[in-house]
């Protein structure tokens, strides 16, 4: 390589062969020959400098000089031993030209430094928006004032990280008896610089072909601004095993200074295997089969997809089968027995008869049968029940009466029978094992006697606005005895009449209401009659009467006492009455004697001496006794026996 020099307005400068540039309104003519070098000056710069698409990148030319750099050229030359250098770049101590026509003409700029003190000068080119065009050699040459010069390169390499990789699946399955290895995923990146990798994976596994069992295929496009398209088909011998497999591709990229990996999402793959064994289940229910139960029995084989099957029961073709289940409605005893399922093999695929059975019983319980089923008994009589029902299952019998249990076997005996023995009696079967097998009986049991009056006439609280009472009978017997009232008046016998209420049946018992007056003493009888006799009974209703104040009675001096009779109806308590009036009467007699003995000093007492029969005096209503009639109010009052009377107000 060498440079001479041409005087151009009597100036000396080193340009290109056969160029001449104007030069602070000169004209510099110059030559270059690239087979004429030396290297007077020593110039220093990186081999490779790496920018991403897009970014500024910086060349940096460091050269050893005593003085600064007489000139710099700046020079760009494309890949290949057949392309020239191209100026972009001049610069001298007077002038700094960028060449006009040149791609970097507006994208480009050059900071020169001299260092006196280490004897070293820097000229920095900056490139603004790296391309891919500009993946070349850049060289910088630097003239020293004795008009030596000398030169160094370097290659700037441009990077471009490609888009995330895009994978994708087979649309259907793969089925494992294809002969030669099938397309399982297709890999691909877009817009990469240089071009990138890709690397199969699977289960965290790297593949490589393999010849029969993996192939890979790749193929680039470039394309106008320089970028890489890079797409990669797999295709493996799939085995059953791959259904479970994971696969995904992983594309390697480099950036400046370093190398990147960046990984697809994860596919799974469909494998078609054939069918070599069946299974057959029950779905539902999950417990023991009952009559009336819905079943659903579902075949299903090995391989994928599912095969063609059919169902059979005693040789017979199963109705209601979808393919892989069969549903059995409201099953009944008759279908329990052997269903089998085979494969229907259309394709060929299984030379063997693959089949499978499966045995299924339904349990049942019949209807419960009841000895005797209706029955009048007769009191004091005895009777046997027995329950009985036909099961596929063990049984357990329970008696109840009025819901609740009476013995837990299937024989009930009812002894010496009353009217407490009547009743809805009820057998209820169960299978312990299966709960859901239950079924219950009921019977009537009815017992024939005389009617019974249950408790006793009821009064219901009086009506004070009709002087009215509510009264009640119930009796029970069987057949259902009829009621019948009468009422009639203490005092005069005659009968009273009677308002019905409510008559009310229930079962072997029935209720009577009826309503009365109450203006006297009464005596209400019920009775309740039927076939095998009548029964009575009977009340006494009170009369209902206005209620009085007792009157005050004056005093005397006798022994102080008093008696009050109570509020009494007339009629009922004449003879109480009779009695203490003379008991009263008693009284006064025995106060007038002791009194008349005082007197004729039969008595021995003195002044000093004397007893004192009137201790204390006597206040007022000493003796008092207070009479009622039905119609009216008598008021007796005696007063003492000793003669004495004061008036009201002492």
């Amino acid at each position: 390589m060498s440079t001479f020099l041409a005087h151009c307005d009597n100036q000396p400068v080193a340009l290109p062969h056969h160029t001449c540039a104007k030069v602070a309104g000169a004209f510099l003519y110059y030559a270059y020959d690239e087979t004429m070098a030396w290297a007077a000056v020593d110039v220093s710069m990186e081999d490779r400098v790496e920018v991403s698409l897009k970014d500024q990148a910086e060349i940096p030319c460091i050269y050893t000089l005593q003085e600064p750099a007489l000139m710099i050229v700046w020079f760009t030359k494309l890949p290949g031993k057949d392309q020239s250098r191209i100026r972009i770049y001049y610069y001298d101590n007077q002038t700094e030209i960028i060449e006009e026509g040149s791609e970097y003409a507006r994208r480009i700029k050059v900071i020169h430094t001299y260092d006196p003190h280490d004897a070293r000068g820097t000229a920095i080119l900056t490139i603004n928006k790296v391309e891919l065009s500009d993946q070349r050699e850049f060289i910088c040459m630097v003239h020293n004032v004795l008009k030596e010069s000398g030169e160094g390169r370097t290659r700037l390499q441009v990077f471009k990280s490609p888009s995330m990789p895009v994978i994708e699946g087979p649309n259907g399955g793969i089925s494992v008896t294809e002969e030669k290895p099938s397309k399982v995923a297709n890999c691909k990146v877009d817009d990469g610089y240089p071009r990138p990798n890709i690397t199969w994976y699977k289960d965290r596994f790297p593949l490589q072909p393999s010849d029969g069992e993996v192939k890979i295929m790749e193929s680039e496009t470039t394309k106008t601004n320089g970028l890489f398209t890079l797409e990669s088909e797999l295709f493996i011998k799939v085995i059953r095993k791959d259904e479970d497999a994971v696969f995904y591709c992983e594309v390697q990229y480099f950036v400046p200074g370093a190398s990147r990996m960046v990984e697809s999402q994860p596919i799974n793959i469909t494998v078609f295997y054939p069918t070599t064994e069946l299974t057959l289940s029950i779905n539902s229910p999950e417990r023991l089969i009952k009559e009336g139960d819905t079943v659903e029995i579902h075949c299903e084989g090995n391989g994928n997809p599912q095969p063609l099957l059919t169902f059979t029961h005693k040789g017979e073709p199963a109705e209601k089968a979808e393919n892989e289940i069969l549903t059995l409605e409201d099953v009944k005893r008759s279908d329990s027995g052997t269903y089998e399922c085979q494969l229907l093999d259309l394709e060929g695929y299984n030379e063997d008869i693959v089949e499978s059975s499966i045995d299924i019983t339904v349990h049942y319980l019949d209807d419960i049968v009841v000895t005797p089923e209706e029955t009048d008994l007769d009191q004091g009589n005895n009777l046997t029940l027995t329950c009985n029902a036909l099961s596929s299952l063990p049984t357990d019998t329970t008696w109840f009466k009025d819901m609740m249990p009476l013995e837990n076997r299937h024989v009930l005996e009812l002894r010496d029978a009353s009217y407490n023995t009547s009743g809805m009696y009820a057998c209820v079967v169960t299978a312990p094992s299966l709960p859901e097998l239950q079924k219950q009986k009921s019977v009537q049991i009815n017992v024939r006697g005389k009617p019974e009056i249950t408790g006793w006439i009821e009064e219901s609280q009086m009506n004070k606005a009709d002087r009215s009472v509510n009264l009640t009978c119930s009796a029970q017997g069987y057949p259902l005895p009829n009621i019948s009232w009468s009422v009639s008046d203490r005092q005069t016998s005659k009968s009273v009449s009677v308002k019905n209420v409510e008559d009310r049946n229930m079962d072997t018992v029935v209720v009577s209401v009826i309503s009365v007056k109450a203006t006297s003493e009464l005596t209400a009888n019920c009775s309740a009659h039927n076939e095998f006799g009548t029964v009575s009974a009977s009340r006494d209703i009170k009369q209902f009467g206005r209620v009085t104040t007792t009157t005050q009675a004056t005093s005397t001096k006798g022994t102080n006492f008093s008696l009050h009779s109570p509020l009494t109806p007339s009629g009922g308590s004449g003879v109480a009455i009779a009695v203490i009036i003379i008991c009263l009467l008693l009284i006064a007699i025995l106060g007038s004697v002791l009194y008349f003995l005082y007197k004729k000093g039969k008595l021995p007492c003195g002044r000093s001496g004397k007893q004192d029969f009137t201790k204390e005096k006597a206040s007022k209503d000493d003796i008092v006794m207070e009479m009622k009639s039905g119609k009216s109010e008598e008021a007796v009052l005696l007063q003492g026996v000793n003669g004495d009377k004061k008036s009201p107000t002492e």
